[in-house]
């Protein structure tokens, strides 16, 4: 059995010798270091690949699932079919997942020296509308001295790109301060502005808060407790129910706008009309009922009209009878 080396013995031996084996010493424990680096960077590389190919996987099942629903909602029997809101969900599933695919094979040539070669339309250049504010960032070098040693360079041309940019909602409170003022000498009277006319009088919304919610719940279907919940991200407790209080009462200062509306609509020589079933809550049954949402239209734009197009919403709970179209456009008494 070979003795084990005593490390103390190291200055007993001869200088030169003790400098090989110190460089011998530092050569193996290098060389070592390099193993485990390099077996390091081997298992955080079939790591990444294993990942990468879970992930494409993954990927591959999402858009055989959502070429399956698409064939459904195209070729399936009429009960099966989606409505074509429903089959555009669909395709915004696929393009997203196309284009997650499409990014992993950009960042895998990325990370191996090569140019991107998918078409990526949403990068294409795009001309972004003229009412839109420009912010313009100018990046400088970090030194414009010339590598000859005359000085400065001097400014030859530019390059642009252009990208779309979005400032989240920001909140205030804006506090409205009325000073009041008096004589200095005591006589009678108090001078005061007053009080602006609010929507919601002693409510805290201005009129701008209003209408967004308002564009958000019945433009872009954000129900209200959503909105709720979006407020209080900013901190802001805002309960559904007070929300819908605000809805009720803008919903009421708007009818005259509503009814106005109508009213020029009765004037139209053409009118058009559509029809949109909805589920609507049945209290009492347990389950809905189909509502339909009427669109009324006025858009002589077509006809050499001058008048600006109108859309008129109507809830009727049925096709006729209360539903008629006639009643919406006429009245109770009017025929077709």
């Amino acid at each position: 059995m070979t003795p084990s080396f005593d490390p103390a013995r190291l200055a007993e031996l001869p200088a030169d010798l003790r400098a090989d084996l110190r460089a011998l010493f530092e050569a193996q424990r290098a060389m070592l270091e390099a193993e485990r680096i390099r077996a390091d960077h081997e298992l955080a590389a079939r790591l990444h690949i294993e990942s990468e190919l879970a992930a494409s996987k993954e990927t591959v099942e999402r858009l055989q699932l959502l070429v399956k629903e698409y064939e459904r909602a195209r070729f399936g029997k009429r009960s099966e079919k989606l409505d074509p809101d429903q089959l555009q969900l669909v395709l915004e599933d696929i393009e997203i997942a196309i284009a997650e695919v499409q990014e992993r094979e950009d960042d895998r040539a990325r990370r191996s020296g090569r140019p991107a070669t998918s078409e990526r339309a949403g990068r294409a250049a795009r001309a972004f509308p003229a009412h839109l504010p420009r912010v313009e960032r100018v990046i400088e070098p970090e030194s414009l001295a010339c590598p000859c040693g005359c000085g400065l360079m001097v400014r030859i041309g530019e390059d642009r790109s252009s990208r779309l940019d979005v400032t989240p909602a920001q909140y205030c409170v804006i506090e409205t301060v009325r000073p009041r003022y008096a004589c200095p000498n005591g006589c009678a009277g108090v001078a005061q502005a007053p009080a602006p006319a609010h929507l919601i009088e002693g409510g805290v919304p201005t009129e701008a808060l209003l209408a967004q919610v308002a564009v958000a719940k019945f433009s872009e279907h954000m129900p209200l407790y959503r909105q709720s919940q979006v407020f209080a991200r900013h901190g802001i407790m805002l309960d559904r129910a007070v929300l819908a209080d605000w809805m009720g009462t803008t919903a009421f200062h708007l009818a005259p706008i509503v009814e106005r509306m109508s009213a020029l609509m009765k004037l139209s020589g053409r009118l058009f009309m559509d029809e949109t079933r909805a589920p609507v809550l049945d209290p009492g049954r347990g389950r809905t009922k189909t509502g339909y949402l009427w669109a009324v239209l006025r858009d002589d734009r077509g006809h050499g009209g001058a008048d600006p197009p109108i859309v008129v919403y109507h809830y009727a709970p049925g096709r006729s009878g209360e539903g008629c179209v006639a009643n919406f456009v006429y009245g109770s008494d009017a025929g077709l």
